[in-house]
């Protein structure tokens, strides 16, 4: 009988909170597979290429899960609150009937311990199954001939899932029973008071919605004018003012609430009652529903610029291509010769490797050097002068100022080059001994100053390049001259090799470029096809950088932009959603008597599940639409901190990627709002059949 008592109990607080048995599944889901990254095969493979950088983060996902594990704490202690309070009656009847104390502790810790394993026995083969389809998406997305993909379960994650899961729950319950227990009977069997709030005149909430305004547009105008980054005190008034404002603007909600109610819709029915009880809740818990739609800024905030900032450092390579701008793989391989000749390529040859490359090449640098070896000057005024005559824009006044610190440019030799291009199948270029081409690294050369770069250009520019004059010709080049970062110019000069020769002076760096040879990625992955034949470079002695290491190092941003992001986002939708959906049926079940007495009134079913309907679209649509407004400055804030400086064009592109996350998530609110609004109208439902009163 008991069990039997345990069971129905059980399943009947599932059925009355399924938001909240929701909630506890999909942190279950988060908790296994943030726990579970390292086993993830992108990270494995992240793991050979940017060991020191995976480390650290692996260092901080323990950090992160309990944090979380706190917040999570906190959300099942006030949920559990509001369920084991609607039961107060029934715990008082089980008392009078003869259940001992003890007896109804252990009866409600066989509950909670049940609802919790069937949470785990759900939550764990959801969390796996996810975790091996974001694993098989990553790696697809990547590439599966780079990165591969294998089953992989991680007992670990599992292990700490569990535990984390059922110590919070342990822990709430054990402050909830305790209350509960020392209550008295009579306690119990009566109806909980109702709280009260002292009101305020119309007047002060009047005042309270225009400074909540004015803190707000203060916040944002600083957000968005990169102001809050300039040092902390400017950060703490940024969050100071976006947190008073925010709190302000829903104290001063039930004014226009009011006005609504007085001004529009009388001839609807229960339109009066509706708005009524929409201006009780929100002048009720003006504080909590802030907190939720700050909560909701913090996931959309998260999602947001957690997905640009991951494009943005892939926005160049062949991993995703958000931007439409892919710079395309060509080289495997890049060795650094600091010695005269080909040194590197006899190490190669002596250690039988050199039928593994397909193409071998040189690529040569070095500085303008006068005749007695000094280091010589350049000037370009003449381009100086067409960028000072062009439109204002910001790529304009960017380039002014890189290419005014521009006087001992790189010299790039022209034979390598085009053998880049060549690999490219772009054209090769032809110059003269007295033209130059312009290179500019691919990361720096936005579509804008490309367009105006290449503008002046077409006029044929004159530059002096120790003391000789030079036209520059042709179109800004951006190929990498590498495979890795080793080389980062934001600026040099392409020559023809007679040219180069002579202004170097012999005093120049030499890098050799290699192509695997295609046979070796034959029924294998590039990883494992660069791996192998990094094991051979090894054991050779050889210095070098390989193509995987460039991509390693953006997947790896990309990876802890886009797994922890998510992570958080996930959190936090959870307990604001939890916050409010708990606290809007709490109300909802305080205000059953009125309710009941519309029922008497000849109020239909579906006229009160429609009433309910508008009450929730208002009670989560307006923290909701407070988020999403805020996380427009919010998230433009966050790119220009994290990335730095922004071009207007890069700046509506990774706002576009952030748009999208919003509307994603705008929808996983929709649902979550119609789940809650079925939950309404289940209570409803429970109100329609009439009670005997003696």
């Amino acid at each position: 009988m008991f069990y039997k008592l345990i069971t129905r109990n059980s399943a009947r607080s599932r059925k009355e909170n399924g938001l909240f048995f929701a909630s506890l599944l999909v942190s279950i889901i988060a908790f296994y597979i943030i726990l579970a990254l390292p086993r993830q095969d992108v990270m494995t493979f992240l793991g050979k290429m940017e060991s020191q950088a995976v480390d650290r983060l692996f260092q901080m996902i323990p950090l992160f899960f309990g944090m979380t594990l706190l917040i999570l704490f906190f959300l099942v202690y006030y949920a559990g609150q509001f369920q084991l309070e609607r039961r107060r009656h029934e715990f008082g009847v089980y008392l009078m009937m003869g259940m001992r104390r003890p007896k109804l502790f252990l009866l409600l810790l066989a509950e909670d311990f049940r609802s919790s394993l069937l949470s785990l026995a759900v939550g764990l083969p959801a969390a796996v199954l996810l975790s091996e389809l974001i694993s098989l998406t990553t790696a697809r997305i990547v590439g599966m001939g780079i990165v591969g993909h294998r089953f992989t379960l991680s007992l670990t994650a599992v292990l700490w899932t569990v535990l984390g899961f059922l110590a919070i729950k342990l822990g709430a319950f054990l402050l909830l029973s305790g209350r509960i227990a020392g209550q008295e009977l009579g306690a119990l069997l009566s109806d909980a008071p109702k709280g009260a709030r002292r009101r305020f005149s119309a007047t002060v909430y009047v005042i309270s919605f225009i400074l909540g305004v004015f803190f707000l547009a203060a916040a944002y105008t600083m957000a968005i004018q990169g102001l809050s980054w300039y040092n902390l005190k400017k950060m703490g008034a940024t969050l100071l003012l976006g947190f008073s404002g925010t709190m302000l603007l829903f104290f001063g909600l039930g004014s226009a609430i009011g006005f609504l109610v007085n001004h529009t819709g009388r001839n609807r029915r229960l339109h009066t009652f509706t708005f009524r009880q929409i201006q009780e809740n929100i002048v009720l818990r003006s504080g909590s529903l802030a907190v939720s739609s700050l909560l909701l800024l913090a996931a959309l905030c998260c999602l947001g610029a957690g997905a640009a900032v991951s494009g943005y450092f892939n926005r160049d390579s062949n991993v995703f291509s958000l931007f439409g701008k892919t710079d395309s793989h060509i080289l495997d391989y890049t060795f650094p010769e600091y010695q005269e000749g080909a040194e590197t390529l006899r190490q190669i040859e002596s250690n039988d490797l050199g039928a593994c490359f397909s193409q071998l090449f040189e690529i040569n640098l070095g500085h303008i050097r006068t005749g007695d070896g000094q280091q010589g000057d350049f000037t370009m005024e003449s381009v100086l002068e067409a960028l000072e005559q062009a439109e204002a824009s910001q790529d304009r006044d960017v380039l002014l100022n890189n290419l005014g610190y521009a006087v001992h440019p790189y010299l790039i030799s022209l034979s390598g080059y085009n053998h880049l291009l060549s690999l490219a199948e772009l054209p090769a270029l032809t110059l003269a001994e007295n033209e130059a081409a312009v290179y500019m690294n691919h990361e720096d050369s936005t579509p804008g100053r490309l367009e105006l770069m290449n503008e002046i250009l077409e006029k044929r520019p004159a530059v002096t390049l120790d003391r000789e004059t030079f036209y520059l010709t042709g179109t800004v080049q951006t190929l990498n001259l590498v495979t890795d970062r080793a080389i980062s110019l934001s600026f040099a000069l392409i020559v023809p090799d007679q040219v180069f020769a002579r202004y170097t002076q012999g005093d120049y760096s030499t890098y050799l470029n290699a192509v695997l040879n295609p046979e070796l990625l034959r029924s294998r992955s590039l990883m494992n096809a660069i791996m192998d034949m990094n094991e051979r470079l090894d054991e050779a002695g050889l210095e070098y950088e390989s193509y995987l290491q460039n991509m390693g190092r953006k997947l790896f941003y990309a990876v802890a932009a886009g797994y922890l992001t998510v992570y958080l986002t996930v959190i936090f939708l959870i307990i604001a959603n939890t916050v409010m959906g708990v606290q809007f049926l709490m109300s909802q079940q305080k205000s059953g008597r009125r309710y009941k007495t519309l029922i008497r009134l000849g109020a239909s079913y579906e006229l009160l599940c429609r009433c309910a309907g508008k009450q929730l679209n208002w009670y989560f649509g307006l923290p909701i639409a407070v988020a999403v407004i805020s996380s427009l400055f919010g998230i433009r804030s966050l790119l220009t901190g994290i990335l730095g400086y922004l071009t207007t064009a890069t700046a509506i592109e990774l706002m576009g990627v952030s748009a999208t996350m919003i509307f994603l998530l705008v929808v996983v609110e929709s649902v979550y709002i119609a789940a809650a609004r079925r939950s309404a109208c289940r209570y409803l439902l429970t109100l329609m059949t009439p009670e005997r009163e003696e």
